[in-house]
């Protein structure tokens, strides 16, 4: 019986130390515990504050829509997503890096509101017909004029709605590609933000050193009145269709019945097809307000020829005939909408392979001279302690940035 009651007291006594072990005897470890308790209800706070904020920034977007129409002036554009980057950053980034990354995209608008009237102020004549004679001599006829007078038609079929909506795309596509970057892939973001704003003041540099007339403008003046070179002749002002001759431009043989004899400027009819006439009034007002010989080279080209080169190492390959079908499509509707000479868009083109192939380039030199750099001090690390470290995140949710 004293035997039994032995084993039994030694049974118990090993129980209890086992289950001492099993626990943690530092009573920090309960504070660890109520830590991650502690974190854990502040970042659901921070998630409810953050959707809380998103939800009121859709709500006064739809509010502000609603009262004073669509807009696609980039200025407000970027306000929007901006103030829509700083909701979906509450507890995850600093409000300063919206405003820091985001700076040099505000910095090219004011930039290029800067260029009206700047090649006036530096004495730089406006270049009429370099771009026209030079699609004469690629094509024999003025690619304008022949898609006008093939496929224009009085009022605007189903299919120039596509026109209109590929047209409209360079005013909302690259900023909302680059907010969706921002919050997914800060390392894709900061390439593409890179080559959008070396796209964007190459533009705006040609803009003021060589400005040149889009073909609307042609199609409204004769040789006559451009004579020295003006950037604001009296013709390019006046009532669409009073040269019936159809200017510098040459004059539309319409296929289809009741079309316009002459070039017109079609870009926004597609609107009226979707029943959204004020989105047409809005960009028509906003074109009214812009550099109108800022057309050498086409940043409408050169921005969509940038989507398509760098989503397309990014994307599977079923989706890359979209990506060039977009710059194809974008090259169409700036031509038949007599916004662009086809030699506007292939400088535009040439703008992005340049600085895609400079920026490739720059990348090759860093990265060799980080790995120059690593090689050293590699070689001044004690044996055992070469083990490479994991790569830091930097995606809003910590997770490492995929591409597909």
């Amino acid at each position: 019986m004293s035997i039994l009651a032995a084993t039994e007291s030694e049974v118990a006594a090993t129980a209890g130390t086992a289950a001492t072990a099993g626990a943690d005897p530092d009573p920090a470890g309960d504070g660890r515990r109520a830590s991650g308790r502690t974190r854990l209800l502040s970042d659901r706070t921070l998630a409810r504050v953050r959707w809380t904020a998103i939800a009121v920034w859709a709500v006064a977007m739809l509010y502000w829509i609603n009262r004073v129409g669509l807009t696609f002036d980039r200025n407000t554009l970027i306000i929007y997503v901006c103030g829509g980057l700083l909701a979906a950053s509450i507890g995850r980034r600093g409000a300063l890096s919206v405003l820091r990354d985001w700076l040099p995209f505000a910095a090219t608008l004011v930039v290029y509101d800067l260029t009206r009237g700047a090649a006036d102020a530096l004495g730089r004549p406006t270049e009429w017909h370099l771009p026209l004679d030079v699609d004469r001599w690629m094509f024999g006829v003025q690619p304008t004029v022949w898609l006008q007078s093939q496929l224009k038609e009085p009022f605007p079929p189903w299919w120039e709605v596509g026109v209109s909506l590929v047209y409209v795309s360079y005013f909302l596509l690259p900023w909302a590609v680059a907010g969706l970057l921002w919050l997914r892939d800060r390392v894709a973001w900061r390439e593409f933000a890179v080559q959008f704003v070396g796209i964007s003041f190459i533009g705006l540099t040609c803009f003021i050193a060589y400005p040149a007339a889009p073909p609307w403008a042609a199609s409204q003046c004769t040789a006559a009145e451009v004579v020295g070179g003006p950037s604001n002749p009296g013709c390019i002002n006046e009532k669409v269709g009073t040269i019936t001759s159809g200017g510098m431009l040459g004059k539309v043989d319409p296929r289809h019945g009741g079309a316009a004899p002459y070039a017109e400027r079609i870009a926004t009819r597609g609107w009226n097809g979707l029943g959204i006439p004020q989105a047409k009034a809005l960009i028509d007002e906003g074109q009214a307000g812009v550099n109108e010989v800022a057309a050498v080279p086409s940043l409408h080209a050169a921005v969509a020829g940038l989507l398509t080169v760098f989503f397309w190492p990014r994307v599977r390959r079923r989706w890359r005939p979209l990506l060039a079908a977009y710059s194809l499509a974008m090259g169409f509707a700036l031509v038949y909408s007599a916004e662009h000479y086809v030699f506007d868009i292939l400088l535009g083109w040439a703008v992005t392979a340049a600085v895609t192939i400079g920026f490739a380039w720059w990348q090759r030199r860093r990265q060799a001279g980080s790995d120059r750099q690593q090689s050293g001090s590699h070689r001044e690390v004690p044996s055992g302690a070469g083990e490479k470290p994991m790569a830091a995140t930097d995606t809003l949710d910590g997770s490492s940035p995929s591409r597909s």
